[in-house]
């Protein structure tokens, strides 16, 4: 059984209109270190278990595996949009948007920020992986954009931020401080001191939600650190500490319901 948690602001804003989950890694086929539901088939793992695990994603949504919608992600501020043509490409990007009911689109992290955005008034949904380069760089904006040239309104979009890693457990470097205050000195709000001398603890869930208000964009953190919450989710920053030679990847997916009316 997969077991997705969803964001409250999204569920009220959309109604029936919109189904969102933000997946955990149970209820997958995969074993070993990518034990449960890995999708990520930038991975080592075994390539059919990764196609099986994304087809019961599809399946949850009630759609057929060809119309999961992701990316090759790559740390960019760059969007795709995605209709009805869309026949299983994944092109270079962190977000997707489209307004084709039926067509999930989803983003995959393992401590990035995964944010689902929705308009349900203009039937416009969005999906974006915010990692800091991402979020520094703008996907967030630029998603939000994306979603605006397909009719969605800024002051109609609501957005959930899903599980990610929390300051308390993502320390760096003195020169990772000095490329965000030199972007903008406000952003000393999103360090704090560590434990290791010349080191931070930086707030990544912070700065996405912060990108998102000044956008104009309603938002929720949902609160959910991957980092010690092994059983439920991948993270790269823990495997990095456990010197594993790789990690899963969990989904975030968002699609417009075909038949709303149903529910």
């Amino acid at each position: 059984m997969l077991s997705p948690v969803q964001s409250p602001l999204i569920a009220r804003s959309t109604g029936s209109s919109v189904l969102h989950g933000f997946f955990t890694r149970r209820g997958g086929v995969s074993d070993g270190i990518y034990a449960g539901l890995n999708v990520g088939l930038g991975s080592a793992d075994d390539r059919e278990r990764v196609i099986e695990n994304r087809a019961r994603v599809g399946q949850w949504f009630g759609a057929i595996p060809d119309r999961l919608a992701t990316v090759h992600q790559v740390h960019s501020p760059d969007v795709v949009t995605v209709d009805e043509n869309f026949s299983g490409e994944r092109p270079t990007a962190d977000a997707l948007v489209t307004a084709t009911p039926g067509l999930v689109i989803g983003v995959l992290t393992a401590d990035c920020g995964p944010v689902l955005f929705a308009d349900p008034d203009a039937g416009v949904i969005g999906a974006a992986h915010a990692g800091w380069k991402g979020a520094l760089a703008g996907v967030l904006e630029n998603t939000v954009a994306a979603m605006e040239k397909l009719g969605a309104s800024r002051s109609r979009i609501v957005a959930g931020l899903g599980p990610s890693i929390s300051r308390r457990h993502y320390e760096v470097g003195p020169e990772f401080v000095e490329r965000f205050l030199g972007t903008n000195p406000a952003y000393a709000e999103f360090f704090s001191p560590s434990e290791r001398q010349g080191h931070a603890m930086f707030d990544l869930p912070g700065l996405t939600l912060k990108r998102l208000a000044e956008a104009g964009i309603e938002a929720e953190n949902l609160d959910i650190c991957t980092y010690p919450a092994e059983a439920d989710y991948f993270s790269y920053r823990r495997t990095v500490h456990r010197k594993e030679p790789d990690y899963g990847r969990q989904i975030s997916a968002i699609m417009l319901r075909s038949d709303p009316e149903l529910d």
